[in-house]
């Protein structure tokens, strides 16, 4: 809600910042054209605006900027204030970020915004990130977003960003599910600690944030569920807790039976007393760091340890821990499941991952039943 005043409007928006704004002579309603630190600085932005009114020169405020920086913003200035103001999960401000600073800036960071063309766009497009598609895709995205901003704020008049589509990418990774067998070996290569994580991962389709961040509390064992809540990202090397990666991933998932007696040994075992002991910590009782869980991978002097080691002992050196997730996913859809279960077990928000994963079932139904003819020439 804004503050109520005799002049204008001050509110304070989810990223932190203030925006202000007021009923214009022409009965719309003006902000800004930037948002502001403090309520003191839109508070002095809104007196002037009304000295402009006493004196008879106002103009829109989106007139006057659009009048005094066209021809002089830059695509840096512009994508720096448009990222700075954009209420964004941490882990996400990071990565927009990396792409400005590596894929974007480089190219378009010094041109103002009406220098940027279609055919400068088709360029960088063809002549960089050849070798990384989805980085590129994820570039372009961002690029294309801040632009047609760009283009509603009126400081272009089109967005040029317009090659087909450059926003999708082609999975250079191949994800593999596991078999049961597969799965077992790697539960049993790692450690000790780490098995009832490995395998919440796989059976319950967690994501490793949700994994790292929960705790004992969020465990129902009578009911055989897990109440996933939280998640926990890295930046920057620090530990952010956060809600999960999307509204849907907050979730309740119920766990397989055959599972809660392991859990119940882990928590005696492992996992210190108290609802807010973490399930899977690291060494040093705080966050489990991803290259922890990895460990280090084997050698002709070393077997290794840590997640490498066990997936190379089911001879699975193309594994991520994220395709324990496909996994788990691939299982559900096995089941039976319809695409609306799988989206609510899976934290998805739209239909068209959880449709890939009953593609990938069906898959293996396929093989099946070509198996099973192979049992009649026997």
């Amino acid at each position: 809600m804004g503050e109520k005043r005799s002049f204008g409007q001050i509110t304070r928006l989810p990223s932190g910042r203030i925006r202000a704004r007021y009923l214009g002579p022409d009965e719309f309603r003006h902000s800004a054209p930037y948002t502001f630190a403090t309520k003191g600085d839109a508070e002095a932005w809104l007196v002037d605006e009304r000295r402009l009114l006493a004196a008879g020169t106002w103009q829109p405020p989106k007139t006057r900027v659009k009048a005094k920086l066209l021809d002089k913003v830059t695509f840096e200035l512009y994508a720096d204030t448009w990222l700075r103001d954009r209420d964004l999960k941490p882990r996400t401000r990071q990565h927009y970020r990396s792409l400005l600073d590596r894929q974007l800036l480089p190219t378009f960071g010094h041109l103002e915004l009406a220098e940027i063309t279609p055919d400068s766009v088709r360029n960088w497009h063809a002549l960089t990130g050849t070798a990384t598609p989805t980085l590129r895709a994820h570039a372009y995205g961002l690029m294309r977003t801040i632009l047609g901003t760009a283009e509603r704020d009126e400081l272009i008049t089109r967005n040029p960003c317009y090659v087909r589509g450059a926003g999708n990418s082609v999975r250079v990774h191949k994800v593999k599910p596991l078999t049961l067998k597969e799965l077992e070996v790697v539960v049993a290569a790692m450690p000790p600690q780490r098995q009832v994580m490995t395998l919440l991962a796989a059976w319950c389709a967690m994501r490793f944030g949700e994994l790292a961040e929960l705790r004992r509390g969020d465990l129902n064992l009578r009911t055989g569920i897990i109440h996933v809540r939280r998640a926990v990202v890295r930046v920057d090397g620090q530990a952010i807790i956060g809600t999960p990666k999307s509204d849907a991933g907050t979730r309740d998932i119920a766990i397989p039976p055959h599972l809660v007696p392991l859990i119940k040994q882990h928590l005696k075992d492992h996992v210190g007393p108290g609802k807010d002991a973490l399930l899977f910590p690291g060494a040093d009782g705080g966050h489990l760091n991803p290259s922890t869980l990895y460990g280090r991978k084997p050698t002709k002097k070393s077997p290794g340890y840590g997640f490498y080691a066990a997936r190379a002992a089911a001879d699975r050196p193309d594994l991520r821990w994220h395709d324990l997730r496909h996994t788990g996913a691939v299982l559900a859809a096995s089941t039976g499941a319809t695409l609306a279960e799988l989206m609510g077990r899976l934290g998805h928000s739209t239909p068209g991952a959880a449709l890939r994963y009953q593609h990938a079932a069906q898959g293996r139904d396929i093989e099946i039943a070509k198996r099973l003819s192979a049992l009649v020439g026997e």
